[in-house]
């Protein structure tokens, strides 16, 4: 009988035994299908037997109570669809690689990106958990950008082990959300590179900073890292396309400098503009608005 790793609790090595299978069967098929049938299992099935409705429609309610009941309904079958396809592509490498790769980037950020790239000039981009932002890594390395990502751990070790290995695979370096992690990002940072956050996350000790009509723990490392090195902090996104398999990836202007507060707002906005607009390629199913109260 199998056993799990001695430092694993029986649920975290169910819970990445279950996750390799699917994942693993879902590799037998060609890459068209299956991102498609990811993305049914997880709006069909993950969704409803993971309890991620009941977590979308407790955010929902909470920043869109106007919000139609069968808006809600379809959100809590296209969220978790959405979060399903973007883990079966970056578990997918070469292949979602060679998908992406030369996908549309375009907006009013773009030149001066390229721009930065030429002069040697250090960039802090932020993105979300909006669309797959692992297509953002792909597109911008393959037009020559030396980049490095952050990545909050999850509390799985063993699958966020094999989620690391993904991501690597995909563009490296990557480095954890801790002090030694952080040291090693703004490292890469000074040396003129382009750091990536997904800046979105809760953060317990953050500054709160409205997020669509509530206050949200927000880390103001992104605006602090650029204003401190002089670099550009530019909002990007992949907006997966109506097909479900194809993106666009679009380069917002950088956050003029100011002070941190100021372009964490902004930054904020930012990201809240882009879920209303797609709100079905964002992860409701985050715990955003924990401890929302100010003291």
């Amino acid at each position: 009988m199998l056993q799990p790793a001695s430092s694993l609790s029986w649920k975290h090595w169910l819970e990445d035994r279950l996750s390799a299978a699917v994942l693993g069967a879902g590799r037998l098929l060609p890459y068209r299908l299956r991102i498609a049938a990811m993305g049914w299992l997880g709006g069909h099935v993950i969704g409803p037997v993971a309890g991620l409705r009941r977590r979308i429609r407790h955010n929902l309610a909470l920043v869109a109570p106007d919000l139609p009941a069968s808006e809600i309904s379809a959100l809590c079958r296209k969220v978790p669809d959405n979060m399903a396809r973007a883990m079966a592509e970056t578990f997918s490498g070469d292949d979602f690689i060679a998908h992406v790769r030369e996908s549309p980037v375009g907006g009013a950020g773009w030149a001066a990106l390229q721009a930065a790239r030429d002069e040697g000039r250090p960039i802090v981009m932020a993105t979300a958990h909006f669309g797959n932002y692992d297509v953002v890594r792909v597109v911008l390395r393959a037009h020559g950008f030396r980049g490095a990502s952050l990545y909050m751990p999850m509390h799985n070790p063993a699958f966020n082990a094999r989620y690391v290995a993904a991501m690597e695979h995909i563009s490296a370096p990557v480095y954890p959300r801790t002090r030694s992690g952080l040291a090693r990002l703004v490292k890469f940072l000074r040396e003129g590179g382009m750091i990536g956050f997904v800046a979105d996350h809760y953060m317990e000790h953050g500054a709160l900073i409205d997020f669509m009509g509530q206050p949200a723990r927000s880390s103001t490392a992104p605006a602090e890292l650029a204003l401190k090195h002089e670099a550009h902090l530019v909002p990007i996104y992949a907006i997966r396309e109506a097909d479900g398999l194809s993106f666009r990836v679009e380069v917002q202007a950088p956050i003029p400098h100011s002070d941190p507060l100021t372009m964490t707002r902004a930054l904020n906005t930012s990201v809240e503009a882009m879920v209303r607009a797609h709100m079905d390629q964002w992860m409701w199913t985050h715990r955003r608005w924990k401890k929302n109260q100010r003291d």
